[in-house]
């Protein structure tokens, strides 16, 4: 059945948007689901539906008909997931590298969505009007490692505020072909598409969106160098593109280093190990490490006895 809300507006509310005084009352709606509700003539004020321009006053009363969460058309399926913690806002899993995360055009199954979708069942975010997982940021297919899954619409935007902010902590392990000069540096450059494949990413001197990617050298191998990276941003492919753009790819990146690898992996040889984030309920700083996996280990091994 559709939920049916009553918001009596107060003298903080007098004279705003009722758009804007509503997302202020209601934070678990998104002012662009609120502003859809009201087109819908789902927002009544006096028995009367209002436009989202209307100013309201202290006192008045609005009735908000919010219909029922829609399916997102995506189908759930059992999945041995890797979780890190769970509670009732948030789900911190372990991606294995391979595994895509959202459905796309001829990979519309065997995602991990499809995976929590299976695992939480009810207990998911509605952004404006769709259930879906709260997926706020991805990792690349073939990067393995932590990963953020917010469960209500609370959370969900709580998240994405605070990576709008960049407040968020990110560590990545990577090995890179190569000996870097410096133990530790900070690469710079605006990310975008790149003009001549628009399945890559390059760094452009117009436009695009700013980047900067931390390194920090952890072991030295000949011809090789085992780093931690830090972001303060988190645009597509990132870490890949800052790091070839320096002349040292990640190993195992055919797309932005050489076409062939000189290990047994498939993919880049990244894993997002540690993230840090304020919970949203509790405002509390939480981290968690997703340990290297095995391919990440046995990687290290084989540079080891070089």
């Amino acid at each position: 059945m559709p939920d049916v809300r009553q918001v009596n507006f107060t003298d903080e509310q007098e004279g705003m948007r009722i758009d804007s005084a509503l997302a202020l009352c209601m934070p678990e709606l998104s002012r662009t689901y609120i502003r859809e509700l009201i087109d819908e003539g789902l927002v009544v004020v006096g028995k009367k539906p209002v436009k989202a321009s209307r100013r309201v006053a202290s006192g008045e009363c609005a009735l908000i008909t919010v219909p029922d969460v829609k399916e997102a058309g995506i189908e759930a399926q059992e999945m041995d997931l890797s979780i890190l913690y769970e509670d009732e806002d948030v789900l911190i899993v372990d991606k294995p590298k391979g595994l895509t995360v959202h459905p796309a055009p001829g990979h519309e199954n065997g995602t991990l969505v499809n995976g929590v979708l299976a695992h939480c069942g009810e207990n998911l975010s509605g952004i404006n009007g769709v259930l879906r997982p709260g997926i706020v940021h991805r990792i690349d297919k073939d990067t393995s490692g932590a990963l953020i899954i917010c469960k209500n619409d609370a959370a969900h935007r709580n998240i994405a505020e605070q990576l709008k902010e960049h407040s968020i902590t990110r560590r990545y392990r990577g090995v890179v072909i190569g000996n870097l000069p410096k133990d530790d540096g900070t690469i710079e450059g605006n990310i975008g598409r790149n003009p001549y494949d628009r399945k890559k990413m390059t760094i452009v001197k117009d436009g695009g969106k700013s980047a900067v990617t931390h390194y920090h050298v952890l072991e030295r191998f000949p011809g090789y160098t085992y780093c931690e990276f830090s972001l303060e941003t988190g645009r597509t492919h990132q870490i890949r593109v800052h790091m070839a753009s320096i002349g040292h790819p990640l190993v195992g990146d055919t797309v932005y280093g050489p076409s062939r690898c000189a290990f047994r992996i498939e993919g880049q040889a990244l894993h997002a190990m540690v993230i840090g984030f304020i919970h949203p309920r509790t405002g509390e700083y939480m981290s968690f490490t997703a340990p290297l996996p095995e391919y990440f280990t046995d990687l290290l091994q084989k540079l080891r006895m070089r």
